[in-house]
């Protein structure tokens, strides 16, 4: 099968809402994203990365570059409120280049996020 652009996703939460949380709870999201779908920064395309309103400590993207994604196109953006989502949450949206199906895609759901896709999540 040849290279074809996929999306993956993926969510984590914080804690609290403190530098050090956010990014070790981004870099790990993000590697085990990568990582479970063996993946390397040169299949990547862009990571969209979102926080709800309740995380101020700092951009998911500025964590998400320390993983040495520095050519990758990363965006931040603030996540829509709705009433009885996951407060503190970081979600990310991977778009790459890869020879899995899209049913063999691992997307990865961490920490109080675990729930919110199960259908998804492996």
């Amino acid at each position: 099968m040849s290279r074809v652009l996929r999306a993956i996703r993926g969510a984590t939460t914080l804690d609290a809402d403190t530098t050090e949380q956010l990014h070790e709870r981004t870099t790990e999201l993000v590697a085990a994203i990568l990582e479970r779908n063996q993946l390397g920064a040169e299949d990547l395309v862009s990571i969209l990365l979102t926080a709800t309103n309740d995380v101020h400590a700092g951009f998911p993207a500025t964590a998400a570059r320390a993983l040495g994604l520095e050519d990758v196109a990363l965006m931040g953006a603030q996540e829509i409120a709705v009433a009885g989502a996951p407060d503190r949450c970081i979600r990310v949206l991977v778009h790459c280049y890869t020879e899995r199906p899209r049913d063999e895609l691992r997307h990865v759901y961490l920490q109080g996020a675990r729930g919110l896709r199960r259908d998804l999540a492996d």
